[in-house]
């Protein structure tokens, strides 16, 4: 990432481990290791003493553990036999890799440990033994060549709560899927002139969503979210509403921030009719629109929404940056194939992914970048469908808000700020902040089970290095 240290990319790894689960660091259970470990970093544990086995050495056998996750996490030899394990911890916690035949290697942050283990036919899983981590998602297995190896799906059982290391989901990831299009956070300028004709073509398209993880997607113009739409208070706002010939099934729009008929503009059309949906901005706030079409649960759920921003009168004060981010949830079907309406639609909501603009971790991966000391307003929006959102920005404190017409500011009686901003499926907000020094903020939902599952993401102040 351009301009990134390793100093910064050490602090990155720093910050997300400590929105970690709270998890214990002493490990599980004691154990009776069958090979032993040699650590090499100034702070690792003693290792106890062993004779030298008789067997050859067949190889070394290479592991490194993030936080919190193996990579790889299936590692494949040529013949079962004695190998050499060398663990890596380029983590911000310390990791063990625990064997089924009980072999343990232990290495602090930053360390390198080493030990040696029998692969026995058939292969030898192993996990992180220490409290929590496993769960997490730290499950791995040697295999031998040729065996039905991979333990993706067996990985992605254990649990999604972690912070730095890849997603765990029920999918297993296709490594020939194309990277995910990172969405521009950018919020548009104000839409000049009074009155906009804006087209709104839907596509359904092939959409990663997720490294290796690609779903049939519904959107408007092409993208989730779809286009966000910026225009003030009296503005006339016409739609025209375009299902293509070639979609499969029919489609609508409704609009939050209109005062129409559900009976009129926001019905559905067929493939290859289109509509105008004409509505005046009587309300300021950000809202949302999305397809309303039969069942709606899943047209939403597929990635039919997106944000539309209505000024105040008089308009809003200027700011140095403006960013628009919308957080969503996939119910993940089959690689290539359209969402879950299964998992969508159960009572107690539980989405494979959480995620800010449609893309899971993609802000994380490549952060948005401001100035140091400059003001930054986000305009956020919760699509749901279903879950709430609690929008935090680690490191600094919002000193406006703007939910549903109520106004924090600097200005307030008593010097108030907000932490979080808590927002039902549907509600929106203004947020603005400032950044003390350079350094890196994580963008999250403080709900922290989501955190591991895509929602998260980075703001990257100055060069990012509070050190410098």
């Amino acid at each position: 990432m351009p301009g990134r240290s390793q100093h910064t990319i050490a602090r990155l790894t720093a910050l997300t481990a400590t929105m970690a689960l709270a998890v214990g660091l002493a490990a599980c259970a004691d154990v009776t290791p069958a090979a032993f470990s040699t650590p090499s970093g100034p702070n690792s544990a003693p290792a106890p003493t062993a004779p030298a086995a008789a067997v050859e050495l067949l190889g070394t056998i290479e592991v490194r553990s993030v936080d919190l996750a193996f990579e790889p996490a299936t590692l494949t030899v040529e013949a079962s036999g004695r190998y050499r394990v060398k663990l890596v911890n380029d983590g911000a916690l310390p990791h063990d890799i625990t064997f089924d035949d009980g072999t343990r290697i232990v290495a602090n942050p930053g360390d390198t440990a080493e030990g040696e283990v029998i692969i026995p036919e058939g292969g030898l899983g192993f996990i992180c033994a220490i409290a929590g981590h496993k769960e997490a998602g730290m499950v791995g297995k040697v295999v031998i060549s040729g065996d039905a190896a991979p333990v993706a799906a067996e990985t992605a059982a254990q649990g999604h709560d972690d912070h730095g290391g890849p997603l765990n989901t029920a999918i297993e990831p296709d490594p020939n899927a194309p990277a995910p299009v990172r969405y521009d956070p950018v919020a548009p300028p104000v839409a000049a002139g009074t009155v906009h004709d804006i087209e709104l073509v839907t596509e359904e398209k092939l959409m990663t969503v997720a490294p290796g993880i690609q779903q049939k997607v519904w959107t408007f113009g092409g993208t989730v979210p779809g286009p966000v739409i910026r225009v003030k208070i009296g503005d006339t706002v016409r739609i025209h509403l375009k299902n293509p010939a070639g979609s499969e099934v029919p489609h609508s729009v409704d609009f939050h921030s209109s005062m129409v008929a559900w009976n009129d503009e926001m019905t559905s059309i067929m493939p290859g009719e289109e509509k105008v949906y004409e509505w005046k901005a009587e309300y300021a706030g950000v809202w949302m629109y999305h397809c309303g079409t039969a069942p709606a649960l899943h047209h939403i759920a597929n990635g039919m929404y997106g944000m539309v921003i209505v000024e105040p009168e008089g308009g809003l004060p200027p700011v140095d940056r403006e960013f628009a981010l919308v957080q969503s949830e996939w119910y993940l079907g089959p690689q290539g194939e359209v969402s879950s309406l299964e998992k969508a639609n159960a009572a107690a909501p539980a989405p494979d992914l959480v995620l800010f603009n449609g893309v899971a971790n993609q802000y994380k991966d490549a952060p948005i970048e401001v100035g140091t000391g400059e003001r930054v307003r986000v305009f956020v929006l919760n699509a749901g469908p279903s879950i709430d959102s609690a929008f935090h920005v680690v490191g600094t404190i919002f000193d406006t808000v703007i939910k549903e017409g109520v106004t924090l500011s600097p200005a307030t009686p008593g010097h108030w700020g907000s932490q979080a901003v808590d927002l039902a499926p549907a509600q929106g907000a203004i947020v603005e902040m400032e950044f003390a020094e350079d350094g890196l903020y994580p963008i999250v939902t403080h709900a922290f089970n989501f955190v591991g599952r895509g929602a998260l993401g980075l703001f990257q102040a100055g060069d990012g290095d509070p050190k410098n």
